[in-house]
């Protein structure tokens, strides 16, 4: 059965070519994905290709951003699924992302492997995997702050500085997990991102400079 990040080629000669062109380009790479194949595994004419889209650019962009509304949909159900507190939703990204990573049909971020293909900043797919990201970023951030608000620490930079950091363990893991075949590096980011919540937590230590000192012992030496 498909998950929820997995595209279904049916429905009008639009979203074939859509549905064939994310699922090329998410198996193979953008650059090894010629318009042909796409054409061909949509089951459309040619002529739908330049009457929806025009260019390939502009039907791999398009891909990505309806990727990434399906994508975003399927993360931010399954975080919330996790719990009601934020440490519990937090923490549960990363087993979201273990069942995403032990699917026989991952390969990594679309994003992130669009992004390593196409060199131009201001190129339209760059610009969809960078606002992909900042999407995610501001989810996470929203999390941060309700963790941040729950504990009272009034800190908006902390928490700005707690979601970057979570973002990159997202993505770390998601890069370890592709490289390595191992659905675990889920796990290991897990636990690096408890150590960052536990951070909050911690009491501040106390200036020693600012403390009483103790009086001199009356114990003769030994």
């Amino acid at each position: 059965m498909a998950t929820s990040t997995e595209p279904l080629i049916s429905g009008s000669a639009r979203e074939r070519l859509l549905d064939a062109t994310e699922a090329l380009i998410y198996a193979g790479g953008i650059h090894a994905t010629g318009v042909d194949a796409i054409v061909r595994q949509s089951g459309t004419a040619r002529k739908s290709f330049y009457t929806h889209f025009g260019s390939k650019d502009a039907l791999v962009a398009a891909a990505l951003e309806r990727r990434d509304e399906r994508w975003m949909n399927w993360f931010i159900q399954g975080t919330l699924r996790h719990g009601e507190s934020t440490r519990t939703r937090l923490l549960g990204m990363f087993d979201v992302l273990r069942e995403w990573f032990a699917s026989a049909d991952f390969h990594g971020c679309a994003f992130l492997n669009a992004a390593g293909e196409i060199a131009g900043a201001e190129d339209p797919i760059r610009v969809v995997a960078r606002e992909h990201k900042e999407r995610l970023l501001a989810f996470v951030r929203t999390q941060c702050d309700e963790y941040m608000a729950e504990r009272n620490v009034a800190d908006s930079n902390q928490a700005a500085r707690l979601a970057r950091q979570w973002l990159i363990l997202i993505d770390g893991a998601i890069g370890v997990a592709l490289v390595s075949g191992e659905p675990d590096a889920a796990l290991d980011a897990r636990a690096a991102a408890e150590h960052l919540l536990n951070a909050v937590n911690a009491p501040s230590v106390q200036n020693p400079e600012s403390t009483h000192a103790r009086p001199p012992s009356r114990r003769a030496p030994t």
